[in-house]
């Protein structure tokens, strides 16, 4: 029963961190600085609750940066290396659920069949680490990477190592928000350079750009037999 009752309140400690954070990712932060302040002074308590909002943040389908935000609130620059695991490892969920549903949905739909197979085509032709670590430096949904990764059947090594890697950027981004929290609840700003995001989003086309011109254009571009 103790057990039981412990598991619940790391679940709601989480469910109240991901409300809090999701405030103060909107709103100033001012009105949940002190609740998050009061988790963040116990570690133990802040992970556990971190763990849940981990969990439970692709029900949500919240943005994945926003774990690297609240990282960076409790643990500081530490908290990147924290951020990149909890990024990581909430990629799981909409990958396993995309990968058990691949075969079905292909067979279901001649429009999911095309795209899963473009996305192994392109998997086979970059290699599923070098595909994941590019879409993940883009700006698009990471949720719909995962599930992409999961339809394509790259494999949970490539999908671990790449999301590590193509999450890196996002997760100091959010943790440098984190940090700077007692600052914005100040009056104080914080400033992204959108060079920054271009730079990001620019290497992550550089490392598609070459496969996918031999994948698709290149075979286009061929005589037919």
């Amino acid at each position: 029963m103790t057990r039981r009752t412990g598991v619940v309140g790391y679940v709601l400690g989480g469910g109240a961190l991901a409300a809090l954070a999701a405030v103060a990712w909107v709103l100033s932060p001012d009105a949940v600085l002190a609740p998050l302040s009061w988790l963040a002074d116990d570690p133990i308590r802040f992970g556990a609750a971190l763990v849940a909002l981990t969990a439970i943040r692709p029900l949500l389908a919240w943005p994945t940066t926003l774990l690297a935000v609240v990282a960076g609130f409790g643990y500081g620059w530490a908290g990147v290396p924290i951020g990149v695991a909890a990024m990581v490892a909430t990629a799981l969920p909409p990958y396993w659920l995309a990968r058990a549903g691949r075969v079905r949905a292909r067979d279901g739909s001649r429009i999911a069949d095309r795209l899963c197979g473009a996305g192994e085509r392109l998997a086979d032709a970059t290699g599923g680490v070098r595909a994941v670590t590019a879409t993940r430096l883009l700006p698009v949904p990471s949720d719909a990477v995962s599930i992409a990764a999961g339809g394509s059947g790259i494999r949970v090594r490539s999908l671990l190592v790449g999301t590590a890697l193509g999450e890196l950027p996002w997760a100091v981004i959010g943790v440098a928000i984190g940090v700077s929290v007692d600052r914005l609840a100040n009056g104080g700003t914080v400033s992204i350079d959108p060079t920054v995001l271009v730079a990001m989003a620019g290497l992550g086309a550089l490392l598609l750009v070459g496969p996918l011109y031999r994948t698709f254009i290149s075979d286009r571009a061929s005589p037919t037999a």
